[in-house]
């Protein structure tokens, strides 16, 4: 008797094994001090790591032996995938990617934020503007100020960077 090997069971349970895979050689390239006796900063990465590999082996085996979403409920009964959200979603991880640079935090978060709330089922995209402008820039500003991490500072930080008397980095 052969059964049929269930594929989303199969690529999930590779995918999850190849981040843990990628996680023991990030780990791996992780500059140690000498200073270090025991526990250096490679010893949580790698203890994730190795779960997300083994927990990737794990549902590798299990899809091979037959999966398991067939059993859960919600995957029976799901329909088709929503093909215009999934769009949206990667629409708004490319947008993040190609405008940080560019036009920097505040406007790549607030057109992310835009198309991830249309992609679960806004339709006010200038009411979702106007609440990510404001609360991008207050995480760049947290980042900024409270952490002193410049997370890619652009038109509108500048702005209120001025706005506020300070140098623009």
């Amino acid at each position: 008797m052969t059964h049929r090997i269930p594929w989303p069971d199969l690529l999930a349970g590779l995918f999850v094994l190849a981040f843990g895979l990628v996680g023991f050689w990030q780990a791996g390239a992780i500059p140690v001090s000498p200073l270090y006796a025991q526990v250096g900063p490679k010893a949580v990465p790698y203890v994730v790591a190795s779960g997300m590999t083994l927990l990737g082996a794990l549902l590798v085996f299990s899809a091979l032996r037959g999966g398991w979403s067939a059993q859960v409920a919600e995957v029976a009964e799901a329909g088709p995938p929503n093909l215009r959200a999934l769009g949206l979603l990667g629409a708004g991880l490319l947008a993040n990617l190609v405008l940080i640079g560019p036009a920097g935090f505040s406007i790549a978060a607030s057109a992310q934020f835009v198309l991830v709330a249309a992609a679960f089922g806004s339709r006010s995209m200038a009411r979702d503007m106007l609440i990510a402008l404001p609360l991008t820039l207050l995480v760049w500003f947290l980042f900024v100020q409270g952490l002193g991490v410049n997370i890619g500072a652009g038109l509108l930080e500048g702005l209120v960077l001025r706005a506020l008397g300070q140098e623009v980095p």
